[in-house]
């Protein structure tokens, strides 16, 4: 590969690492080139990416900004799976595939910043998703008005209850 072309692919790798605080570094050696398309198809679909690098260049992208626990992952073949919004998002789906098949492996990643161990990655692909959570936030934030809402119309419906109760006798006493 020419000089040029591997700067080119550094400052690309740069750029991508600047711009996205949560990645996962993935090992698709198992991966057939049907699966592969397949879940690239699936990543792009949700607005996500992956991308397979050459180990020393994507290290050399990261510089100083690369935790010292991951440079060890950088060894065998690597992709790169990464997030603008919703990294949550992307560990569901990297787990989803990878039970499917069995070919898919992570092997470490950063999220928001902060090293994120193998191991690790089932409890982030746990989570609940940010729309989730601000579901639940807004649920909670409007049931006391709910509640509220329904405590004063109770007396009115009791008051409509009586007065045709009222009515209905009126009737059966004129008959």
């Amino acid at each position: 590969m020419k000089k040029e072309t591997k700067g080119q692919i550094v400052k690309t790798l740069e750029g991508v690492f600047d711009a996205n605080s949560t990645y996962y570094l993935v090992d698709f050696k198992r991966m057939k080139v049907s699966q592969t398309v397949e879940l690239r198809k699936l990543l792009r679909k949700n607005a996500y990416t992956y991308k397979v690098v050459k180990n020393r260049l994507a290290l050399r992208a990261l510089q100083d900004k690369c935790p010292e626990a991951l440079r060890p992952v950088f060894e065998k073949p690597t992709a790169i799976a990464w997030a603008d919004k919703n990294p949550i998002g992307l560990a569901k789906i990297l787990k989803d595939y990878s039970a499917q098949g069995k070919v898919l492996a992570v092997k470490g990643g950063v999220v928001e910043g902060q090293y994120m161990a193998p191991e690790r990655f089932g409890e982030i692909a746990r989570l609940s998703s940010r729309d989730d959570l601000i579901g639940k936030i807004a649920f909670m934030m409007a049931s006391p008005l709910v509640r509220l809402m329904r405590t004063l119309q109770a007396p009115l419906g009791n008051l409509g209850n009586l007065l045709s109760q009222l009515e209905a006798k009126k009737q059966e006493s004129k008959q």
